[in-house]
């Protein structure tokens, strides 16, 4: 069955798309979710401008996603947290953590499911890296010190 895409859907396609899909998948799961209509010219007409501003929200994502690679290359996030046994933290430095830091300083919300690190738990420097958008990261400097 042909369908015309009015959302976006992973592995399937964007707004505006007209699709082959099995009939069980488009009667129940598509159409009743209202991720799709019957591709009629009216509907195709209607949806080709919801798609004109898909293209446009596409291209705002990319360029916003590398202005804040651009500030988050280099960049360095410093940690205190206490120590024991020399260098090992009480606390690890998670995601979470990098993420807040980034929106702190610089004033933009970064999933912690874009960060990708395994949680640090000795004092020392570490790069991270975070992905911003498709094929769009940065890598920047995570410092953990010691605190009293």
């Amino acid at each position: 069955m042909k369908v015309l895409l009015i959302k976006e859907v992973p592995n399937l396609g964007v707004p505006g798309d007209v699709v082959e899909v099995k009939d069980g998948y488009a009667r129940n799961y598509l159409l009743p979710k209202k991720f799709a209509v019957f591709p009629t010219p009216h509907n195709i007409e209607r949806f080709r401008k919801l798609r004109e501003q898909y293209e446009m929200e596409l291209a705002d994502r990319r360029t916003r996603a590398q202005a804040l690679a651009e500030k988050l290359r280099g960049a360095e996030l410093i940690f205190g947290r206490k120590v024991h046994d020399g260098d090992k933290l009480y606390a690890a430095v998670r995601p979470h953590d990098v993420a807040k830091q980034i929106e702190e300083k610089f004033g933009v919300k970064v999933e912690p499911s874009k960060i990708v690190m395994d949680p640090i738990e000795l004092l020392g420097e570490y790069d991270v890296q975070v992905k911003l958008y498709e094929d769009i990261s940065a890598t920047l400097k995570v410092k953990v010190e010691p605190i009293d």
